[in-house]
C-alpha cells in the first residue's frame, strides 16, 4: 500500500549550515509515527519543510503519492495536513474562541461548519470551553498546549503534527495531552508526533524513526524498541549525565530521555527448550517428581495408585502416564475441605475454591512455590498477548476465594504493568476508569466484555478509551461476539485465557497473536486429550476431553484429572514460532452435552452456526422442553444484529433452520428478537435452558 505520508532523501540547510541530512521516513493511514530526537537533531527543521514553512534543498515529500515538496502551508492546509508547533505560538491577545476560528481560515468554512468544529473541539478540550472568551496569554501552559492542539483539530486534520507536545509542561498535565494523543489516534488521525522525551513518544505510538544530528540512527516498531532488553540497553537505558555517550544514542546526542519504568522489570517468561526433546526430558523428570510426591504425601493418592497396581517406579517414561488412575471432580469433594493435600499442613500458605458454577465448590490449596509458579505462567500469558510494563490492566473479574481476579492481578504486576483491580460488574465505575486511568488492557469473562461493548458503543466513547487488547476467559464465545466485541472497543485484539481452579487457576494457556489456537504451558502440566466415553487416546487432531497432570504442584497435585473441557491438540509448529504445545479453544463440556433426539449437540456447534448467518447477533438461548407425548422440542432464540430490520427476520429464521437441519440433523424452532433483546451479565451468560425434566431428582 502506498504510504499516505513518505518522504525520500530529504536535506535541508539553515545558509551554510545544513540541518537535515538524506532523511527517509513514511507513515500509513491511521497510523501513530514519533520521531525522536533531542534538541538540534532536526526534528523541528524536518516538520517544516512538510508543511511548507521551510523550503527542503533536497529530496521528496509524498502525500498520496503526489509531490508536495514545495506546496504553501494554506494549500497543505486544504490537502488535510495540520500542524500544532513547538511551544504552542498561541495569539496571546486573542480570545480561545478567535485562536481556534484561525485554525480553519484557509477551508473557508460556512458559519455553520465552523461552529460544528467548535462543539467537536469543546467536547474533547472541556477545559477550553470554560476558558472560551479569555485571552489566550492567560491559560496555563497545558491549556496553551490544549489550545493548539485544537486550533490544528479545526481543519479536521488527516496528518496531524505534534511538535514537543510535552515541552515544558508538568507531569501531569503531560499524561492529559498524551491520553488525548491516544484518543486522537484512536479515532483515526494519522499523527506524526515529534518529542524528546523517549519514553512518552515511544509508548504512544505504532513506529519511530531515533533522529540525532540530522539523520536517521534507528527506526521500528515503538514497542520494539523500548521493551526489547537489548534496545532498551542500546539506546535508551546506558546514558547517565557523567557518561552521556554510555548509549549509542547518547554518543549521538540524545542525553535528555527520561525512562518510564526500569529495565528490571523487562524480562522474559517464555522458556528456553530448544525443541520438543528438551521438553519431554523436562516433563518425564517432573511425571517422575510428582507421581513420587503424591504417593508420598497424599492418602488418597497412595490407596488409588495401590487400587490400580503401579508404584512410582513403574514410571519410567510419559507413555507410563496411561497406567496411573483417574482423578475427578468427585475426588475433590469427597476429601473436602483439603483434597488430593500432599505437604504438611504448615507449608500451605493459601487455599482457593472453584467458582461453583457446575455444583458443589472445589477447594484447593497451594505452597509458596505454587503461587510463584503461577504468577510465573500467568506473566508469560501477558507476554504472549503483547502487554508490557507500560500497560495498564484494567480487571474486571471476580475477586474473593476464587482464583480468578487474583491471578489476573498477581501476573499483572509480575509483568511489570499497572494493575486497575476493580472486580465484575459496577459498570459506571468500569467506564469511569477506563476513561479516567486510560486503561489499555481490560480482562473479563467474554459476556462482561460485550456488555462493556455494547455500553462504549452506547455512549459513543470508543475513541476516547485506550484498550487496544481484551483478555477474556471462563466462557466459550462465537466469532461473531468476538468480532462485535472488538468492534465496540474500537479496534481491541482479543485474547483467550484459559484455566480452572484445580490447575492453579486462570492463566494456564492463552491463545496467541495468530489467534489460530491456545498455547499451554507444557512445562508446567501434561496434556491427554481421551475419548470421554472409552477413556482412550485419541489421535492428534480429533475433539475430546482434556485430561490433565502437573509436574510440578505441591499442595494439591493433580494426576490424570478429568477437565471435562472438550478440546483438541494441534499438531505441528504454531506460525507465531512458539515451542510451546497448543490446543483449540473449548469446544464444550463433557458433562453439558445436550442430548437431543440421539443426538449429541455441543453449544459452540450453535455459536458456529449462527456466527456465519450475516444479519444475526452474538447473543442466544437454547431452550429444551418436552411435550405430553414424550417428544422433545428445541427452541432457540437469537438476536438479530444491531440495525437489522423486521423486513429480514423471515429470512433469517429459514436460514438458520436450514443451517442447523442441515449440520447438527435436528429440526428446531427459531425465534429472532430485537437486538438487545436477551439479557446481558456481567458473568457467565446462561445459554442453556433444560425444561424437560420437571420433577425433582432424588
Amino acid at each position: 500500500m502506498t504510504p499516505m505520508l513518505k518522504i525520500e532523501n530529504l536535506t535541508a540547510h539553515y545558509g551554510a549550515a545544513q540541518a537535515l541530512f538524506g532523511v527517509d521516513l513514511d507513515v500509513a493511514a491511521g497510523e501513530t509515527v514519533s520521531l525522536v530526537g533531542a534538541n538540534g537533531a532536526g526534528k523541528s527543521t524536518l516538520l517544516k519543510c512538510l508543511l511548507g514553512l521551510e523550503k527542503p534543498t533536497g529530496g521528496r515529500i509524498l502525500l498520496d503519492g503526489e509531490d508536495i515538496t514545495r506546496t504553501g502551508p494554506a494549500r497543505m492546509v486544504r490537502l488535510g495536513v495540520s500542524l500544532s508547533p513547538e511551544g504552542r505560538e498561541v495569539f496571546a491577545e486573542l480570545s480561545v474562541l478567535e485562536n481556534l476560528r484561525l485554525g480553519a481560515v484557509p477551508l473557508k468554512l460556512s458559519r455553520r461548519e465552523e461552529e460544528r468544529r467548535l462543539a467537536g473541539v469543546f467536547d474533547r478540550f472541556a477545559k477550553l470551553y470554560e476558558r472560551r472568551e479569555q485571552s489566550a496569554g492567560t491559560l496555563s501552559g497545558g491549556e496553551q498546549q490544549m489550545l493548539a492542539m485544537g486550533r490544528a483539530l479545526m481543519a479536521k486534520p488527516r496528518l496531524l503534527l505534534l511538535d514537543e507536545p510535552s515541552l515544558g509542561l508538568a507531569p501531569l498535565i503531560v499524561d492529559d495531552i498524551f491520553a488525548i494523543i491516544r484518543q486522537l489516534a484512536r479515532a483515526g488521525t494519522t499523527i506524526l508526533l515529534v518529542e524528546q522525551n523517549a519514553a512518552r513518544a515511544l509508548s504512544s505510538s505504532d513506529k519511530a524513526y531515533l533522529l540525532a544530528n540530522g539523520k536517521v540512527v534507528e527506526q521500528g516498531e515503538s514497542a520494539a524498541l523500548l521493551n526489547d532488553p537489548a534496545l532498551r540497553s542500546a539506546f535508551l537505558g546506558a546514558a547517565s549525565d557523567e557518561k552521556p555517550a554510555a548509549s549509542r544514542l547518547g554518543a549521538a546526542g540524545l542525553t535528555n530521555i527520561r525512562l518510564e519504568k526500569p529495565a528490571m522489570h523487562t524480562r522474559n517468561f517464555m522458556p528456553d527448550f530448544a525443541g520438543r526433546e528438551e521438553l519431554e526430558a523436562h516433563q518425564l523428570k517432573g511425571l517422575k517428581w510428582t507421581v513420587s510426591h503424591a504417593y508420598e504425601g497424599s492418602a488418597h493418592y497412595r490407596k488409588a495408585f495401590e487400587e490400580a497396581g503401579v508404584t512410582p517406579a513403574d514410571i519410567e517414561s510419559l507413555a507410563d502416564l496411561q497406567k496411573l488412575p483417574f482423578t475427578t471432580a468427585d475426588d475433590l469433594r469427597d476429601g473436602y475441605p483439603f483434597p488430593l493435600r500432599s505437604v504438611p499442613f504448615e507449608q500451605l500458605v493459601r487455599v482457593h475454591a472453584s467458582s461453583g458454577t457446575t455444583g458443589k465448590r472445589k477447594v484447593l490449596c497451594y505452597t509458596q512455590k505454587d503461587l510463584d509458579d503461577w504468577i510465573y505462567f500467568f506473566a508469560r500469558c501477558y507476554q504472549m498477548a503483547g502487554v508490557t510494563p507500560l500497560d495498564r490492566v484494567q480487571i474486571a473479574v471476580g475477586y474473593g476465594v476464587w482464583t480468578a481476579g487474583m491471578g489476573f492481578q498477581l501476573g499483572a504486576e509480575k509483568i511489570g504493568a499497572l494493575a486497575v483491580p476493580i472486580g465484575p460488574g459496577n459498570i459506571d465505575m468500569q467506564i469511569q476508569f477506563l476513561l479516567d486511568f486510560q486503561s489499555t488492557v481490560f480482562c473479563s469473562t467474554a459476556s462482561m466484555a460485550l456488555l462493556m461493548a455494547e455500553e462504549i458503543h452506547k455512549r459513543g466513547i470508543a475513541d476516547k478509551i485506550a484498550v487496544n487488547r481484551i483478555i477474556y476467559g471462563s466462557e466459550r464465545s462465537s466469532r461473531s461476539m468476538r468480532q462485535k466485541i472488538s468492534d465496540l472497543f474500537g479496534g481491541a485484539e482479543l485474547f483467550d485465557i484459559t484455566g480452572l481452579t484445580e490447575l492453579y487457576g486462570p492463566g494456564t494457556g492463552i491463545e496467541c497473536s495468530d489467534h489460530d489456537c491456545i498455547h499451554y504451558w507444557g512445562d508446567y502440566y501434561l496434556l491427554e486429550i481421551l475419548d470421554p466415553q472409552t477413556l482412550q487416546p485419541v489421535v492428534d487432531g480429533e475433539w475430546g476431553e482434556m485430561v490433565i497432570t502437573t509436574l510440578c504442584k505441591e499442595g494439591s497435585p493433580l494426576i490424570r484429572y478429568r477437565t471435562r473441557d472438550i478440546t483438541r491438540k494441534i499438531p505441528g509448529a504454531c506460525t507465531c514460532g512458539s515451542v510451546l504445545p497448543r490446543h483449540s479453544r473449548i469446544r464444550g463440556r463433557s458433562d453439558d452435552t445436550i442430548k437431543f433426539r440421539g443426538v449429541n449437540i455441543y453449544p459452540s456447534g450453535i455459536d458456529t452456526i449462527l456466527s456465519a448467518v450475516p444479519g444475526l447477533g452474538s447473543e442466544y438461548q437454547i431452550h429444551l422442553r418436552r411435550d405430553d407425548s414424550g417428544r422433545d422440542h428445541m427452541n432457540l432464540v437469537v438476536e438479530r444484529a444491531e440495525g437489522v430490520g423486521n423486513i429480514r427476520v423471515h429470512d433469517l429464521i429459514q436460514e438458520v433452520v436450514h443451517q442447523v437441519k442441515k449440520q447438527l440433523l435436528v429440526s428446531v424452532k427459531v425465534e429472532v428478537t430485537e437486538y438487545g433483546g436477551l439479557p446481558r451479565s456481567e458473568r457467565k451468560s446462561q445459554r442453556v435452558f433444560d425444561n424437560r425434566i420437571q420433577d425433582e431428582i432424588v
